[in-house]
């Protein structure tokens, strides 16, 4: 029997940074979730809505990859978006191909109401760590993202 074989046995997914950081993930949504739910948008749906907020006319294929989204999937997010009047999708005077995005007023007011109860969850999923811990995982998990930048589709710096 090979080591691999005699390795594999003994493996508990509990001590992978892999599988933590699924749970962790897992974790986050569900304190969203339960902070924003009545509100109606998904994690990834704010996360689009705040970023066209905060670049108005910025395009589909620039917002997928500053979300880590793939552009084929980002345009179901934004038809979502836009069917309720959060966003208006408009064609690129520079690129016919390229869609602008922009807020609503709509957008806006849902921004207003998503962010406080959004910073809750994020406070509910650092809550067990002290303020310098919090700090240092923010900072770790920005490394790890950073060192494997080649792998994603998110740009880590500006």
């Amino acid at each position: 029997m090979s080591r691999t074989k005699d390795k594999s046995k003994s493996l508990d997914p509990r001590a992978l940074p892999g599988h933590l950081a699924r749970r962790v993930q897992q974790l986050a949504v569900a304190l969203f979730v339960q902070e924003v739910g009545d509100i109606g948008l998904t994690p990834v749906q704010y996360s689009a809505l705040q970023t066209i907020a905060n670049q108005p006319g910025i395009d589909q294929k620039t917002l997928a990859a500053t979300i880590g989204y793939d552009t084929s999937t980002i345009a179901g997010v934004i038809d979502r978006l836009e069917a309720r009047g959060l966003v208006a999708r408009q064609v690129s005077p520079a690129d016919r191909r390229a869609k602008l995005l922009t807020p609503t007023e709509e957008g806006s007011l849902a921004l207003t109401a998503v962010v406080p109860p959004m910073l809750r969850a994020q406070d509910r999923l650092l809550e067990p760590l002290s303020a310098a811990e919090r700090k240092e995982f923010m900072r770790m998990m920005q490394v790890v993202i950073e060192a494997n930048a080649e792998l994603s589709t998110i740009p880590t710096k500006e």
